[in-house]
């Protein structure tokens, strides 16, 4: 019997992290780039270029000539064209997640209104009209009941801070995002409103779902540790693994939505549930019996695929996010998510004054030799990602500055 294939969409540094996994477990992983230099095609030899949302160019990464069909279509992002996965699953190929669940990470607005039906804990939040009138009044409306600043997001196409502005009465309302209302007014991303949550941290649930197994072959399910991220301008900057003195009814609460959400979406493979902690329960959501619950935990943004939030799992946990996503979509025993270590740490390499990063490893591995570095071969710009530090130990304010001071060289900085 042949080897899975494994067809894997977009050519970042997620693709890139399911190579070791892939190979660990003997599987083919042939991954659609966007070019020849991409951070995953330095490492897959199977990297047929072409853009996600070229259909033809899917179908062939599917079935290439001369080469094994793949077993099943995954995703290293979520922008991918949803009618075309409906009819690919539609003529059996195995689509993981499926179109019905991915749409869900691919528009806030959908997200919402199925989070909402699901009795998931969310922020107050409206959906813009789309004439530009009808918008600013709406917008104006929930400022008003919201005590007068709110968050607008375009409903798609936005991360890493990205398509979110914070919105105030004081300095304008619907001004602020004029130009937004006028692109979605010309059939451009519509628009949600949201309340600014009064959070007092960023968590984050990985939950990783196949469908076969579980209580009576509804899927299996495993979660990892409910983990703090540490933004920074909008980007993840730190993930501390696990979420320090979060109790145990609130973690217990926190993966119990994400478990949840996965399920009622029907979610196959790893998601990741951004959530937000508050400092007083809320009233939020419903109870499946209709009663309403209270949380200190409310949920933020979803992603559909492993996630910089769990990028610690690969030397933090027992199994890794990329591997449990491997497993997951080819509908393989998923694997056991303990902790190897008391704690973990994440420390994004975020922009660097190196123009090669790899001109900075005699140093980062001479003085953390603890450090596990990942670096994803990409060009060197302000502010991306070009890699990451996991620093794992018993004391926690060592563990992250270990971890800070490693991503820092890497940065160009204490060389």
């Amino acid at each position: 019997m042949a080897a899975p294939v494994i067809a894997v969409v977009g050519g970042g540094q997620l693709a890139r992290m399911m190579a070791p996994a892939a190979g660990e477990l003997g599987v083919h992983l042939r991954v659609l780039v966007e070019g020849p230099d991409t951070a995953a095609a330095q490492v897959v030899t199977d990297a047929p270029v072409g853009a996600a949302s070229d259909e033809a160019a899917i179908r062939s990464l599917l079935a290439p000539d001369g080469g094994p069909t793949a077993d099943v279509l995954t995703f290293e992002h979520e922008h991918v064209p949803n009618d075309l996965l409906a009819d690919l699953r539609a003529h059996g190929t195995p689509v993981r997640p499926g179109p019905d669940a991915l749409v869900h990470a691919q528009d806030k607005i959908v997200m919402r209104r199925r989070l909402t039906a699901l009795g998931s804990p969310c922020p107050r939040w409206a959906e813009l009209p789309l004439e530009p009138d009808a918008a600013r009044a709406a917008l104006a409306d929930f400022l008003a009941a919201v005590g007068g600043e709110a968050v607008v997001k375009t409903s798609r196409g936005g991360y890493d801070g990205k398509g979110v502005r914070v919105v105030r009465t004081a300095d304008g309302g619907a001004d602020q995002v004029a130009g937004w209302i006028d692109a979605a007014a010309a059939g451009g991303p519509a628009l949600l409103v949201e309340e600014k949550v009064p959070f007092t941290r960023e968590l984050a649930v990985l939950v990783a779902r196949r469908p076969s197994g579980g209580v009576d072959g509804a899927g299996e399910v495993r979660t990892w540790p409910v983990v703090e991220s540490i933004q920074r301008d909008g980007v993840c900057a730190e993930v501390i693994a696990p979420a320090p003195e979060l109790s145990a009814a609130d973690a217990e609460r926190a993966r119990d939505v994400a478990v949840r959400i996965a399920e009622g979406l029907g979610v196959t493979g790893v998601l990741a549930v951004e959530m937000f902690e508050v400092e007083a329960p809320r009233s939020v959501g419903t109870e499946p019996s209709g009663d309403a619950t209270s949380s200190r935990i409310v949920v933020n943004e979803l992603a559909m695929r492993p996630h910089n939030s769990g990028h610690w799992t690969i030397d933090g946990a027992t199994t890794s996010q990329f591997e449990q996503h491997l497993r997951a979509v080819l509908d393989l025993p998923l694997g056991d998510t303990s902790p190897t270590a008391r704690w973990t740490v994440m420390a994004n390499v975020l922009g660097s004054t190196l123009d090669e990063l790899t001109d900075a490893l005699p140093a980062v591995l001479g003085a953390h030799p603890d450090a596990r570095v990942n670096l994803y071969g990409k060009g060197v710009r302000p502010g991306r990602k070009l890699g990451h530090v996991n620093v794992s130990g018993d004391d926690l304010p060592e563990v992250r500055r270990r971890a800070a001071a490693a991503a820092a060289i890497l940065r160009g900085e204490d060389l």
